[in-house]
């Protein structure tokens, strides 16, 4: 007897769903990059004159990684829709 791999993210009979979760995933993978992006590219650096001291200091971290949400989950750099179709691709010969 032969036992073939189920995927249980893909299902055969709705490959929506599958492609609907694999979409999340990617869009939080490419989120967490362009967060480490803009932090290199300086965007979670205080600013020197009028800044916010201590406080900005504090949520500069959290700034950053919302404005990378939103970036990924409005397009992004394409990131994600590379990785999910990737994954969808890996799925179907599974």
């Amino acid at each position: 007897m032969e036992i073939t791999p189920v995927n249980p993210i893909v299902n055969q009979a709705d490959p929506d769903a599958g492609r609907a979760k694999f979409k999340e995933v990617a869009i939080a993978l490419e989120a967490s990059f362009l967060a480490e992006m803009l932090k290199y590219a300086g965007h979670g650096e205080s600013r020197s004159s009028f800044g916010g001291g201590a406080g900005e200091d504090a949520f500069t971290s959290l700034l950053v990684r919302e404005r990378a949400s939103l970036m990924a989950e409005n397009g992004g750099i394409g990131l994600a829709e590379q990785i999910i179709d990737s994954m969808m691709r890996r799925a179907e010969n599974v």
